[in-house]
């Protein structure tokens, strides 16, 4: 049974996606198939997963490419819903994924902030509050009345990332976004992470790198073929991660 200090609780999770969307289904699969088995041209990116997150804590989501990880930060921000079992999060999301999804190309760098703050639920009045501190962040003051596609893939990260992180949210979710951002200002993002997790947020972090994730995290949740393997603390994770994808030569 979850505690009060549990604020996600993943139970026996599933999720489908179709590998070609030209699979076509037979007429008994459409009305005597079981909707828990997978289909022709269906694969599950995620199953049987369970797991509970306690508030304050740290978690690195690990596993090769393809393994579901993503899939299962998704899920936490409620962006996908399981085809089985449930996902339930008790607190706000500040979701680090995908982080330039949502800017419109022909709108200025500073419209954009105020429709991608707005779109996480920030009122005007709070953009206006922040604006200074958001536009600092990112370094970009020179490109406020610049259309937003003529920026370059760093400049997009910098001003996305400012955006998110001003979010009060209690619970992180981070998804390899700034692997396009230059060494410094990466540097600059982290100790801002470091910053929001001293306060008492709860992260969800998705690395291959794995000083990031000694960095950040106690926790491990390790996927391998979508499913989980291993939920332990970070360095066993780890450990595990590295046999099982050694290369037996």
């Amino acid at each position: 049974m979850p505690s009060q200090s549990d604020v996600i609780t993943v139970d026996r999770v599933g999720i489908r996606f179709k590998r070609n969307r030209r699979a076509r289904r037979s007429f008994k699969d459409l009305f005597a198939g079981s909707s828990r088995r997978s289909r022709p041209g269906e694969f599950w990116a995620l199953r049987d997963v369970s797991f509970t997150v306690r508030r304050g804590e740290a978690i690195g989501v690990i596993g090769r490419n393809g393994q579901g990880k993503s899939t299962l930060l998704k899920l936490v921000a409620e962006v996908v819903l399981p085809d089985e079992g449930h996902v339930r999060v008790r607190e706000g999301v500040a979701p680090l994924i995908e982080i330039t999804g949502g800017f419109v190309e022909d709108l200025s760098v500073r419209d954009n902030v105020y429709l991608t703050a707005g779109l996480h639920g920030m009122t005007r009045r709070e953009v206006d509050a922040r604006f200074d501190d958001i536009i600092a962040f990112a370094e970009i003051g020179d490109f406020l009345d610049t259309p937003y596609k003529h920026l370059s893939s760093g400049m997009r990260v910098r001003i996305a990332f400012s955006v998110i992180s001003q979010l009060e949210e209690p619970i992180i979710l981070v998804d390899e976004v700034l692997a396009v951002g230059d060494k410094g200002f990466r540097e600059k993002c982290y100790r801002r992470i470091e910053e929001l997790l001293d306060g008492g947020r709860t992260l969800f972090f998705v690395s291959h790198n794995e000083r990031d994730l000694r960095r950040f995290c106690t926790r491990g949740l390790y996927l391998d073929k979508g499913r989980l393997v291993f939920d332990g603390p970070i360095e066993e994770a780890l450990e595990r991660y590295s046999s099982d994808t050694a290369d037996p030569s």
